[in-house]
């Protein structure tokens, strides 16, 4: 039983890779990969730079004793789903990407469940901020062309 809910779960989050991926090319983006992407043949160590990088939005809030023991809670069965996903040999380099990123949004939906409504409000706005400049550097970069 457990393998088979592994697998739904392995089927789901590569599906929802895909789905990402597939509307981020609908958006205009070109279908040919950025130079900077090289194939996920790479060795586990650069698997890993993915699973660091993304911002913390929920850094740098005032949380209660409580909500910082829940969210250690969630981080440190969010790292052993992860750890789990990066050890098992039968996962290609690209459904363990898409098992990490699934991971790493249910682990915010978590976490953010757990904040205040104001801490909440906070998050929205530290994201939109983020989002915001990710767009205006994007947008930065496509217009020497």
């Amino acid at each position: 039983m457990n393998k088979n809910r592994f697998g739904k779960l392995v089927a789901v989050a590569a599906g929802f890779f895909f789905l990402c991926a597939a509307a981020g090319l609908t958006r205009g983006q070109s279908a040919s990969p950025s130079p900077a992407r090289t194939p996920n043949g790479a060795s586990p160590g650069a698997q890993s730079k993915r699973d660091t990088s993304p911002p913390d939005d929920f850094a740098g809030l005032q949380c209660s004793d409580e909500q910082k023991a829940e969210i250690d809670h969630i981080r440190q069965q969010t790292k052993s789903h992860k750890d789990a996903v990066l050890k098992d040999e039968k996962l290609t380099a690209d459904q363990k990407d898409a098992m990490i990123l699934g991971y790493t949004r249910i682990e915010y939906g978590e976490i953010f469940k757990v904040l205040t409504p104001e801490q909440q409000k906070q998050v929205r706005k530290r994201i939109s901020a983020r989002r915001a400049a990710d767009q205006a550097a994007k947008n930065k970069q496509s217009s020497p062309k």
